[in-house]
C-alpha cells in the first residue's frame, strides 16, 4: 500500500524481503532529499548554518515529535547523535558522591546495559533489574521494587528490544517517587506504538530516535527533558552555552530549558531526514495509530499464514508471549528457539532465501513496516516453508 515511498530501497533488493525494520528500516524516498538539502544548506549559509539549523530546523522537528508524543512543550526536546549520549548526561547529573541506586529491567538495550553493568562495578552504584518474563506478572512485580525505598533513577523500555513486548508505562511512572529521574526509552516504540506522553510530561525523560520506525536513519536522536528540569549533567557540551558564547571566566552556567542536557558538534543530516519522513507522513494521512493498525493487520496476517503452513520453530506457540494480544507488542515478532545454534542456523536459512531477519540470543525477530504487503506476507511464508530445518 504504501510501497511507492520505499522505490530506492525495495528497487536494490529485489529479490529480498527485508523483515527486519526493527533494527535497520529502510528509508522513504523523501529522505535522500533531505540529506541533499543538507548539504545545500551547509553550501549556502557555512558559518552562519548552526544559527540557522537551531532556529529553523530544531524547532521544526521539535514541533513534529511533540505532536507524535501529545507533549505540549517543544522547546523541551534536545538531539544528540545517539542515545548513550543522553543515557550518560543523565547518569551524570546524578550526585556521584554518595551512594546511587538505579531500578531497571533485564531487558534494556545495549546502550543503557552496557553501561550501567560497568557502572555497578563501582562502589557507590546499585542497580536492581526487574525480570521481564514472565510477562504476566512484570508491572505488580516493577511496582513492588518501586516500593523498596529511594530510588535515583528508573529506567524503562517501553518496548523491549529483545521480545517486542509493550508496558504500561503510564501505570509504572505514576506508581514511581515524586523524587526519581523516570526514563522512558521509546526507541523500539517511537512512531510505532501509540503513546501519549501529555499525562507524564511534567514526570518523565523520554529519549527515543530515528534510526529504527521514525525512518530517517542514523545520528538524530532526541530527549524529552520535564519543564521545570534544573540539572547540572556533568558530561556536557558547548551546545549547552550557545546564549553565553561571549561569557567569560569559569563558571559553567546552564540554561532553564531542554539544552541543559546538548552535547557538542553533531552532523544534522539525520535531524533533516527525520523531518522530512514525519511531514511526508503527514501528508500521506499516517498517524502513528494508522501506522499501528497496518502493522498489526501483517502480523495477524503472517501468524494466520504460518498457522496454515506450520514450521517446528516458527510457530505462534514459540512465539514470546503468544497470548497477549496485539495493543501489548511493539512492530517485531520475537520467536524462541531451542538453541542459540538452532537460531542462527535459521537466520542463515532464512537468508539463504532472500529474507532478511535477526537475532538475540535464542530469539528470532521477524519485523513489520509499511513497505510490506499482503503479498510479502504470503511469500515470507511460501519461503519459511521451504526452510530445510
Amino acid at each position: 500500500m504504501y510501497k511507492h515511498l520505499y522505490q530506492r530501497f525495495l528497487k536494490a533488493h529485489p529479490q529480498e524481503l527485508h523483515f527486519a525494520c526493527h533494527s535497520h528500516h529502510y528509508w522513504p524516498d523523501i529522505s535522500r532529499e533531505a540529506h541533499m538539502q543538507y548539504w545545500d544548506d551547509s553550501a549556502k549559509f557555512v558559518d552562519n548554518k548552526w544559527e540557522h539549523i537551531f532556529s529553523t530546523k530544531v524547532p521544526q522537528a521539535q514541533k513534529l515529535i511533540a505532536e507524535a508524543l501529545n507533549l505540549s512543550h517543544p522547546e523541551q526536546i534536545v538531539f544528540a547523535p545517539n542515545t548513550h549520549e543522553f543515557v550518560f548526561r543523565l547518569l551524570s547529573s546524578l550526585d556521584w558522591n554518595r551512594k546511587l541506586r538505579i531500578l531497571t529491567t533485564d531487558s534494556e538495550f545495549y546502550s543503557f546495559d552496557r553501561q550501567i553493568n560497568r557502572l555497578s562495578e563501582l562502589g557507590n552504584f546499585e542497580v536492581v533489574k526487574v525480570p521481564t518474563l514472565p510477562f504476566a506478572s512484570f508491572h505488580e512485580r516493577f511496582e513492588k521494587e518501586l516500593q523498596q525505598g529511594a530510588w535515583d533513577m528508573v529506567f524503562i523500555s517501553h518496548v523491549f528490544f529483545n521480545s517486542g513486548l509493550a508496558c504500561d508505562i503510564k501505570r509504572l511512572a505514576q506508581k514511581a517517587p515524586s523524587d526519581s529521574l523516570f526514563v522512558i526509552d521509546g526507541y523500539h516504540s517511537f512512531l510505532a506504538v501509540p503513546v501519549d506522553l501529555a499525562p507524564l510530561q511534567k514526570k518523565v525523560f523520554y529519549l527515543a530516535g530515528s534510526y529504527k520506525y521514525a525512518q530517517g536513519g542514523e545520528g538524530a536522536c532526541f530527549l524529552y527533558v520535564p519543564p521545570g528540569t534544573r540539572h547540572r549533567p556533568f558530561h556536557t557540551g558547548w551546545f549547552a552555552e550557545l546564549s553565553h558564547l561571549a561569557a567569560v571566566g569559569n563558571q559553567v552556567g546552564y540554561p532553564e530549558d531542554a539544552l541543559q542536557y546538548a552535547g557538542s558538534t553533531m552532523d544534522f543530516s539525520g535531524l533533516y531526514r527525520l523531518i522530512a519522513v514525519l511531514e511526508k507522513f503527514k501528508s500521506e494521512g499516517l498517524s502513528v495509530a494508522n501506522i499501528h493498525q497496518i502493522v498489526k493487520r501483517n502480523q495477524q496476517s503472517f501468524l494466520a499464514a504460518l498457522e496454515k503452513n506450520p514450521h517446528p520453530v516458527l510457530n505462534a506457540q514459540n512465539l514470546v508471549n503468544p497470548e497477549i494480544s496485539g495493543l501489548d507488542r511493539g512492530h517485531f515478532l520475537t520467536f524462541e528457539c531451542p538453541s542459540v545454534e538452532r537460531t542462527q542456523t535459521l537466520v542463515a536459512e532464512l537468508k539463504r532465501h532472500h529474507v532478511q531477519t535477526d537475532s538475540r540470543s535464542t530469539r528470532l525477530r521477524f519485523g513489520f513496516g509499511l513497505y510490506h504487503d499482503a503479498d510479502d506476507i504470503q511469500e515470507l511464508v511460501s519461503r519459511i516453508s521451504r526452510l530445510s530445518s
